[in-house]
C-alpha cells in the first residue's frame, strides 16, 4: 500500500460499494461528516501559554510557526520535518515528510497527510490565487468550478491546457474522477457544512478533507496569511512568506492614517429582494476601517456565526440612508453596471444620500476569488476615501 492511496483498483471498488449503499439507503443519510473535533491538548491550552506544541508519540516538538495576523489556525513543528496543522476547534492534520511514516498512537482526530500533497481537488475557490501567488499551482489537479467560471486568467489557462481538470462542484463532486486521479487531499470551503454527507463520502473513499476557514478571520490580512498554511502544506514556505510580507509592506503606509469617519454601506441585493450585508466583525468591514472609513453597520451580528446577513430593504434603508459611500458587491451580483442598474434594484435606492450625491461604486467580479489582492483592495478603498477624484483604482469602479 502506498502512502498516497489504497491503490486505484481498491479505491474504485470501495467507491462502487459505497455508491450502492447510498442508493439502497439514501433516505437514511445523516449529516455526520466532519474530520475531527479539534480536540487534544494544544500549546494554548496550558495557562494560555504557547511554550510547546501538542504532544505526539514518537515526535519531538521544535517550534510554533509565528503568525502576524491569522488567528484561526496554528502550525507546530517537530523534529524530522513533521508538522501539525491545527485549524482551531475544527481539524488537525499531521504532515508526514516524503518517505517517512506516521507515528503510532495518534489521537483519533488527527488526520495524517503524506507528502507530497500534489493531487488536490480544490473546492475552496478563494484559495486558488494563493497557490499561484507562491508558484504552487502544480499541486492542484482538480477544480470544483469550470474554466469559464474563474475570474482571473491563470487557472483558465491551466484548465485549457489540461493541467487542472473539472471534477464536479463542491456539493456534487465527481467521485470517480477523484479516484482515477489519485486525489490525495480535498480542500473545501465552509460551504461544505451545508452538505456534510458529501464530506463524509469523500472521506469514506480514503481522501482527506481540509475545510478552509480563512473567511472567518476578522482581520483581512489574517485571511491573506492563510497562504502560509498552504506554504507548509506544499513545501513552498519561502515563497508564501515573501508574498505575505510584500502584502503587509504595501499597506504599512496606512498605519498612521487618521480615519476620515466617512461611512460606507457595502452590500448586494439578492434575487429575492433581500439586502445582503457583512457582519460587523467580518474582514470586509475591517478592510474599510484600515483604509480610513467606517462600516455603516456598527454592531451587526448573527447567532449562527455567518459572515453574511440578510435583511429587508426597509431595515437596510433605516441604517444606511445617510451613508457617505455605497459600495455594491459586484463579485456576488454582477448585474449592477451603472447607477440606473442600482436604482432599478428597488425604488428606495433613489433616496439614498450616496445615490443622490453620485458616490456609488461597485467591486470587480474577482474580489472573492482573489485572496491575493486583499492589500490592493485596501489601497483602492483608501484612495476612494481620501481623494476627491480617485484614479487608477484596480478593483473598484464608479457607477455612472
Amino acid at each position: 500500500m502506498s502512502n498516497h492511496s489504497l491503490g486505484r483498483t481498491i479505491r474504485k471498488n470501495r467507491w462502487l460499494a459505497l455508491l450502492l449503499a447510498m442508493c439502497m439507503a439514501l433516505a437514511g443519510l445523516t449529516g455526520c461528516g466532519g474530520s475531527g473535533s479539534g480536540g487534544g491538548t494544544t500549546a494554548e491550552d496550558a495557562d494560555g501559554a504557547a511554550a510547546a506544541g501538542p504532544e505526539i508519540p514518537g515526535l519531538t516538538y521544535e517550534s510554533t510557526l509565528e503568525l502576524d495576523r491569522a488567528t484561526e489556525y496554528s502550525v507546530y513543528r517537530y523534529e524530522g520535518g513533521y508538522d501539525l496543522i491545527d485549524i482551531h476547534d475544527h481539524q488537525r492534520f499531521l504532515l508526514v515528510p516524503e518517505g517517512e511514516i506516521a507515528p503510532e498512537g495518534l489521537e483519533e482526530d488527527i488526520i495524517v497527510l503524506y507528502k507530497p500533497i500534489d493531487r488536490i481537488y480544490l473546492a475552496a475557490t478563494a484559495t486558488m490565487a494563493m497557490f499561484y501567488s507562491m508558484n504552487a499551482q502544480d499541486h492542484i489537479r482538480m477544480s470544483s468550478i469550470k474554466k469559464d467560471a474563474w475570474t482571473f486568467d491563470e487557472p483558465k489557462a491551466d484548465m485549457e491546457a489540461g493541467k487542472i481538470i473539472y471534477a464536479g462542484k463542491y456539493s456534487a463532486p465527481d467521485y470517480e474522477t477523484m479516484l482515477d486521479e489519485d486525489c490525495n487531499l480535498a480542500i473545501e470551503s465552509t460551504m461544505i457544512d451545508h452538505t456534510p454527507e458529501v464530506q463524509e463520502m469523500i472521506e469514506d473513499l480514503g481522501i482527506p478533507v481540509l475545510v478552509d476557514r480563512s473567511s472567518y478571520e476578522s482581520d483581512p490580512m489574517g485571511r491573506a496569511e492563510w497562504i502560509r498554511l498552504y506554504g507548509v502544506l506544499t513545501d513552498h514556505e519561502e515563497e508564501a512568506d515573501a508574498f505575505f510580507d510584500e502584502q503587509m509592506a504595501s499597506i504599512k503606509e496606512l498605519d498612521d492614517f487618521q480615519n476620515t469617519e466617512k461611512t460606507v454601506a457595502f452590500f448586494y441585493i439578492s434575487s429575492d429582494g433581500k439586502v445582503v450585508v457583512r457582519r460587523s466583525t467580518d474582514y470586509i468591514p475591517k478592510m474599510i476601517e484600515i483604509a480610513g472609513a467606517r462600516y455603516i453597520f456598527k454592531d451587526l451580528d448573527d447567532e449562527s456565526g455567518r459572515t453574511s446577513i440578510d435583511m429587508s430593504i426597509e431595515t437596510f434603508y433605516d441604517t444606511a440612508v445617510d451613508a457617505d459611500y455605497i459600495i455594491y458587491n459586484g463579485s456576488i451580483d454582477g448585474s449592477v453596471k451603472s447607477l440606473d442598474d442600482l436604482k432599478a434594484k428597488d425604488p428606495v435606492m433613489e433616496k439614498m444620500a450616496a445615490v443622490q450625491n453620485g458616490n456609488c461604486w461597485v467591486t470587480g467580479s474577482s474580489m472573492y476569488q482573489r485572496t491575493d489582492i486583499v492589500a490592493d483592495m485596501i489601497l483602492d478603498f483608501h484612495k476612494l476615501f481620501s481623494e476627491d477624484e480617485p484614479t487608477d483604482l484596480k478593483y473598484i469602479q464608479k457607477l455612472q
